[in-house]
């Protein structure tokens, strides 16, 4: 029976709304998108991309990847375990929009 729901909730897909991602990027910001790009050296050394203009079903699957730790990263771990579907839709609409356009 999980294995029928887990397929159902994976179909459904939440179209993001970007004026309201713009609204939650704020914890993002600070290391995406950051001029000249940020780098760290806690867990290990990185540098965070950049994420305007990614493909937004590839910022989705990437926080969802966090969340279930295909991806491993303490610190997207615990921003990603946080959001909402509706805020990983949003934030990933928001930055699926080039840098050099405005979101309204």
């Amino acid at each position: 029976m999980s294995l029928l729901f887990t397929a159902g909730a994976q179909a459904q897909t939440l179209t993001g709304n970007a004026a309201a991602g713009k609204a939650e990027s704020v914890m993002c910001e600070g290391c995406h998108n950051a001029h000249g790009g940020f780098k760290t050296d806690f867990p290990e050394v990185y540098r965070a991309p950049m994420l305007n203009g990614q493909n937004a079903a590839y910022i989705a699957q990437a926080l969802q990847d966090y969340r279930s730790g295909v991806r491993r990263n303490p610190t997207m771990k615990a921003v990603a375990d946080i959001l909402t579907p509706a805020q990983i839709a949003n934030l990933s609409a928001y930055y699926a929009v080039p840098k050099n356009q405005s979101v309204k």
